[in-house]
């Protein structure tokens, strides 16, 4: 199938036109209209430096249902003990900054772009956009982000600098989505760190009837709070 190229109009090709390995489409750009459309729409940004934007929709797509969490004894044992204090959309900046130098590190490269950087920090000045923190000693240790529509929320990225920190936030972040209806957390691309939290594949259709539900619910937009300090 062909790759479609994106034109300024808001819209994208049906994702059952991707590519087998998921790719869908290449340009357009990183406006919110166009970011919430996408993600709406079951498609993500997913690009390098100096490459023209490629959206993707894969199949399968690694999701986690939030009563599906798989928290290990020995994982259970860290959250109780305290070692980390969780905090929730106070430094989403530093998450996304930290979790593009990991990238670096690993890939030599980075699909977190400066690009990607401002319109993720567009979104979370609109209240689309959030991060949970792990604090130790006052040090921002690890966290994650990702964007909240409806009931679903779309995992970006994480970074961990200490043994479980990214963990304990990803524990935090369904605790927080469980008790407010949210019923899809879309992971993306498979991971074995994934799969050993429960997180699992399904076919693009299925993926699709679980964001379709999902989006029903009312966004609830604005900063997450918690009762926690760095």
């Amino acid at each position: 199938m062909p790759v479609f190229q994106l034109t300024r109009k808001l819209a994208f090709p049906p994702p059952e036109l991707a590519e087998p390995d998921g790719l869908l489409a290449v340009g357009g750009d990183l406006s919110e209209g166009r970011l919430l459309l996408a993600y709406s729409l079951g498609i993500f940004p997913w690009y390098s430096e100096g490459y023209p934007i490629l959206w993707w929709s894969p199949s399968p797509r690694l999701i986690l249902i939030p009563e599906e969490l798989k928290v290990s004894r020995s994982l259970r044992q860290v959250v109780r003990r305290g070692g980390f204090t969780v905090t929730m959309d106070t430094a989403f900046e530093q998450v996304i900054g930290n979790c593009a130098e990991i990238a670096r590190k690993r890939d030599r490269g980075t699909w977190i772009t400066n690009a990607m950087r401002e319109a993720y920090l567009r979104l979370h000045r609109s209240g689309y956009a959030h991060s949970v923190e792990s604090w130790r000693e006052g040090e921002l240790v690890g966290g994650l982000y990702g964007i909240a529509l409806g009931g679903a929320f779309f995992g970006e990225s994480m970074f961990s600098r200490k043994s479980n920190a990214s963990k304990v936030a990803l524990v935090r972040l369904v605790q927080y989505l469980t008790d407010r209806g949210f019923t899809l957390i879309d992971c993306q691309v498979t991971t074995d760190h994934l799969l050993s939290l429960g997180a699992r594949e399904v076919p693009r259709p299925e993926f699709m009837r679980m964001l379709k539900k999902a989006l029903a619910l009312p966004t609830q937009r604005g900063k997450w709070e918690s009762d926690e300090s760095p």
